[in-house]
């Protein structure tokens, strides 16, 4: 577009959940109770897991490692979106946007990889558990771990980088409560063709392999486990894994459906929950998921408060 007819954009303005006052009051304080649900459940699986020797093995180290993701990954948004529902302006600079979608995308797209390792911890603790130590050692667990991160940042700096190079012409009203991809895309002056096709690359190689990855270890998982002669036994193995699948079925769930499903069925307005779900609800879910449903997990929650009360 001609210099003349393009205004830079400085800021970004988010569109609220409704302009109805009560609406705005009842979600602000249901996203707030559900942060913090989120923060101390994962910092309760953070500590339990440090604390307590019997929980010092790779599952736990990967479990570990997934609450600090979630906690970076609802804090990379929640925050500014409360502080939006007092605001009239409702705004975020064009930095702030676009390290608000950076770290949004670096820190799923690492979510999706520590998920893969501990669908990996998995399998080889059943289908080759006399290897497990040696296959799992401390160094392999670190190099997944690192992988993941590596991942992660090498995308989320790609994706903000192709995206915020292009023109932003006037328009700066986002219909959604952060800077995601798809409505930001929205806003830019020119042909965003190339840009999709990197935003479906980047979903299918980084979001679907790792998704493919899990399913092929569960595969063999069930292939083993359906091999055990006692059904208590098939009982007892498959609810190790049980909690693991809960979480990626509500993560990948929400997340392919968002950004896979044809361009003809996108509405903007219906994204903005089910992003909702997959920043906020799925976080607030796996610390309860991963304590209600593990045995070893509420068996050291009790210990560490054994403990405080003795003290």
């Amino acid at each position: 577009m001609a210099g003349e007819n393009c205004s830079v954009v400085t800021h970004f303005f988010f569109e609220p959940f409704s302009n109805i006052v009560e609406v705005q009051a009842t979600f602000f304080f249901l996203i707030l109770l559900m942060f913090i649900v989120d923060l101390g459940g994962n910092i309760l699986i953070i500590v339990i897991t440090l604390v307590d020797p019997v929980l010092h093995s790779p599952m736990y180290f990967f479990l570990r490692n997934l609450s600090c993701v979630e906690i970076s990954y609802t804090s990379s948004t929640i925050p500014k979106m409360l502080l939006s529902f007092f605001s009239k302006e409702n705004r975020i600079s064009f930095l702030g946007c676009a390290m608000q979608l950076n770290f949004f995308t670096l820190l799923g797209i690492t979510e999706c990889f520590v998920l893969a390792a501990m669908a990996y911890d998995r399998y080889v603790a059943i289908c080759h558990p006399l290897h497990y130590m040696t296959m799992m050692s401390r160094r392999v667990c670190f190099q997944l771990l690192a992988v993941s991160w590596l991942v992660g940042v090498l995308v989320g700096v790609g994706q903000t980088t192709s995206t915020f190079t292009l023109p932003f012409c006037g328009l700066n009203r986002v219909n959604h409560f952060f800077c995601d991809l798809p409505p930001l895309l929205k806003l830019v002056c020119v042909n965003t063709y190339r840009n999709e096709i990197i935003t479906y690359a980047v979903t299918i190689i980084f979001i679907m392999v790792p998704f493919m990855l899990i399913l092929m270890s569960y595969a063999c998982i069930l292939q083993t486990i359906l091999k055990i002669p006692s059904a208590e036994s098939r009982r007892k193995t498959f609810s190790t894994c049980s909690s693991h699948l809960i979480v990626v079925t509500l993560f990948y769930g929400s997340g392919i459906v968002t950004y896979l499903r044809p361009k003809s069925f996108y509405s903007l307005n219906y994204d903005k929950l089910l992003s909702l779900f997959y920043t906020l609800v799925s976080p607030v879910l796996n610390p309860l998921i991963y304590s209600l449903r593990n045995k070893e997990v509420k068996q050291a929650l009790k210990r560490l408060l054994s403990r405080k009360i003795s003290l």
